[in-house]
């Protein structure tokens, strides 16, 4: 087993960023996670301060890190409201602009850069699979996000540090994220089809998406935009079935898209991140070599409720 001396995770206080200091933690010296609030240390994982505009102390965590991972952003599950919207840009564009000029003046810099980035940069997608190599950008806000997310990302001259830009389906697990507000619809009786259920659902088990970032830092002549999906996406109405089924629960009202769109109001979300159709493929990883533990939805579903 590989051993790595320091790893950083900018915004790493998120679901994701538990995941992956979990993950990490054994096979690392030291975890840096840089957050806006302070935080008691927890064996080897430090929490540092930054604001995330402003170069500081927790500057000197990047020097000599294996890697870096930003996970810096608001959550996308709100309004677009102008308000929100500009939240959402700048909360991901100014901590990526930042950490460039941090890295470009750097002596000894992070070795590798990633950036997590969304899948939702792929056009609404029913007809074929989406890939690096292939897929088509869409059209709307959130693909806007990720165009400006990306290009500040690439932008940044950093010559001794390699980059990946992962874009990241809906990462699914057990103690938040997406997979514990569908298990509550399936609970109460409303765990059935989404609009008309066509939409395709790109996602990976959270323990694959942690497990590709590994990889990406042993590969070390990967580098550029990556795909983070499980290889087999699935239509929204296979999903909740699977959910259902593994639960034990037969039935689930379907919501049609009209009551997507009032529920959506009243809990201040928009319904573009039910309805959309993502259907995108990890062509990278997969010829590269990298083996999902969860490539199903019925082996990822089993484990995260057994």
């Amino acid at each position: 087993m590989m051993k790595y001396s320091k790893i950083v995770l900018a915004g790493g206080n998120g679901y994701l960023g538990h995941v992956l200091a979990k993950h990490f933690s054994p096979i690392t010296d030291e975890i840096v996670i840089l957050s806006r609030k302070a935080q008691p240390a927890k064996g080897n994982i430090k929490t540092m301060v930054w604001d995330g505009k402003t170069a500081g102390e927790w500057a000197s965590a990047l020097q000599n890190a294996d890697m870096l991972v930003n996970l810096c952003g608001k959550n996308v599950n709100c309004r677009y409201t102008p308000k929100n919207k500009e939240e959402i840009i700048q909360s991901r564009l100014q901590p990526t602009a930042l950490l460039g000029e941090v890295i470009q003046q750097m002596e000894n810099p992070p070795k590798l850069w990633i950036n997590v980035t969304s899948a939702t940069i792929y056009r609404h997608a029913e007809d074929r699979y989406q890939d690096e190599v292939h897929g088509e950008m869409g059209t709307g806000f959130s693909v806007e996000v990720c165009k400006a997310w990306e290009n500040c990302f690439f932008e940044s001259n950093t010559p001794k540090t390699r980059k990946v830009a992962l874009r990241m389906g809906i990462v699914l697990g057990k103690a938040d994220g997406a997979f514990p507000r569908l298990l509550n619809l399936v609970k109460v009786g409303m765990g059935g089809k989404q609009g008309n259920g066509q939409q395709y659902v790109s996602w990976v088990h959270e323990q694959d998406a942690a497990l590709s970032i590994e990889w990406l830092l042993q590969n070390e002549e990967i580098n550029g935009i990556i795909n983070c999906t499980a290889p087999n996406s699935v239509k929204n109405h296979v999903l909740m079935h699977q959910i259902r089924k593994t639960f034990g629960i037969s039935f689930g009202l379907p919501a049609p898209a009209w009551l997507l769109a009032i529920g959506a109001k009243i809990i201040g979300t928009e319904t573009e991140l039910i309805l959309k159709s993502r259907w995108v493929k990890p062509t990278i990883l997969l010829n590269g070599g990298f083996e999902f533990k969860y490539p199903t939805i019925d082996c990822a579903v089993k484990d995260i409720l057994k």
